[in-house]
């Protein structure tokens, strides 16, 4: 069982989206929070909504997670102000979409920074903390993270690196009390898509039709959290949809995928 009520989560990516949700959802459970984004005005209207609505305390720290230092840089800043973390939830991240000689290298360089190395940088830093303290990590991977995309390469495999970092981290430290989630989600109604077309000129692929809520993702995690999973998939058919490759060629499988993407 993991206890929620007057313990404290710290979430990236925290002013739309999955990390809003997840903000709503634990200061309903009387989580405090700490939010952390680069938007100064959204995060300080969450925290004043949130220390209202639910009578709990709500920090927030602008930091852009795709600098070198950052997840240091936000240590240093929570111990200044003297708290302590018991739950972190890397939820900070976006995708490119379009050939991959379409997409500016320093767009890339960006999303690998923010995608992979900052969340691995976070999870360094605050791992000895949450291990004295029997916390957890919810680490945003996708379903992306099953199989290669194209058109979506570097981001597939930003995912895919984060599904297996999870587990093995998860195969470490969950006999010593660490719980260690990567959630997958499918599309969801978030600014992600807002964002993916930034790197395209095309609209987005009908493949991200249909899209879940950010509440119903946050459910599935937290009730894979609770249950000491290494990693869940939000959505039942989505859970089929990320097994299919395995009774299938692979390069048939990517060439399908393909022609969905164009």
């Amino acid at each position: 069982m993991f206890i929620y009520e007057g313990k404290t989560v710290l979430i990236t990516g925290a002013s739309s989206g999955i990390g809003e949700a997840f903000a709503r959802e634990l200061a309903q459970r009387k989580m405090n929070i700490i939010l952390v984004a680069r938007s100064e005005q959204k995060l300080q209207n969450m925290a004043a909504n949130l220390m209202t609505k639910f009578r709990i305390n709500a920090d927030i720290i602008i930091a852009d997670l795709t600098q070198e230092g950052s997840a240091q840089r936000i240590y240093n800043e929570i111990k200044r102000r003297h708290l302590s973390i018991d739950l972190l939830i890397n939820n900070a991240g976006f995708g490119t979409y379009g050939p991959f000689e379409a997409i500016p290298a320093e767009r890339k360089h960006a999303e690998v920074m923010l995608n992979v190395v900052s969340l691995v940088d976070m999870t360094h830093t605050f791992l000895p903390e949450l291990l004295e303290r029997r916390g957890g990590i919810i680490n945003l991977a996708s379903i992306a993270s099953f199989t290669p995309m194209p058109y979506m390469s570097v981001y597939a495999a930003t995912k895919a690196f984060i599904l297996s970092f999870s587990e093995a981290l998860w195969g470490e430290y969950h006999h010593r009390g660490l719980r260690i989630l990567a959630l997958c989600p499918s599309a969801t109604e978030t600014s992600f898509f807002d964002d993916l077309n930034q790197s395209a000129s095309t609209k987005e692929p009908a493949i991200f039709s249909q899209k879940r809520r950010p509440e119903q993702v946050v459910a599935t995690a937290l009730r894979a959290l609770e249950q000491g999973k290494c990693y869940t998939v939000d959505g039942g058919s989505n859970y089929i949809v990320t097994q299919l490759y395995r009774f299938f060629p692979r390069s048939m499988t990517i060439r399908g995928i393909s022609k969905m993407m164009r």
